[in-house]
């Protein structure tokens, strides 16, 4: 028997632990940008050790989704109520756009398919990413275009899974693009 790599449950413990000092460490300041990094750079490397190694999980898929989910409540806490101090009342109804859209698509494939979906196509990781840099630019005149771009991926990205979703005959998390068939799609 392969033994697994406990590498990627350990940078996804190490985010926890990460996110958590970001709840006592000042927004906007040398310290929180180093450990907001960290934590991000930890999340792009735990899944990607995991697969390399070939030590995917239960367990580490938990890990991981409970380290993202606490990194996205502290986000929320720590970083919202900066932006929007500085960001204009129309961005954030496109933002609550995006978000009825996502929560349409959820509910869309919990219906149709029974069970839960957040495709990780290219697009989503793409706006994964943007999010990810806008805290960078809290306190540069590039913040507008910045959130703009990050909307606009956004909304380009849940259209496209919504596509996939309404296009598919069944259920396949592992589609990365629309423009890449799936097999089933191929024999028609």
């Amino acid at each position: 028997m392969k033994k697994k790599s406990i590498i990627p449950n350990m940078l996804s413990i190490l985010r926890m632990l990460g996110t958590l000092a970001l709840v006592f460490v000042q927004p906007v300041t040398l310290p929180f940008f180093v450990i907001y990094t960290l934590c991000g750079v930890s999340d792009v490397l735990d899944g990607w050790i995991a697969r390399a190694t070939d030590s995917t999980s239960e367990l580490g898929s938990r890990l991981d989704s409970a380290a993202d989910l606490m990194f996205y409540v502290v986000m929320m806490l720590r970083i919202l109520p900066e932006l929007v101090k500085r960001l204009p009342q129309g961005i954030w109804y496109w933002v609550g756009g995006i978000l009825l859209l996502r929560a349409g698509l959820y509910l869309t494939v919990a219906l149709r398919f029974h069970r839960f979906s957040a495709v990780h196509t290219y697009l989503n990781k793409l706006t994964g990413a943007s999010v990810f840099l806008i805290p960078y630019f809290l306190n540069a005149a590039a913040l507008r275009p910045v959130c703009f771009a990050a909307c606009t991926i956004a909304t380009v990205a849940t259209a496209e899974e919504w596509a996939l979703h309404l296009t598919a005959k069944s259920y396949h998390p592992e589609r990365k693009t629309i423009l890449r068939l799936h097999p089933e799609e191929k024999q028609k």
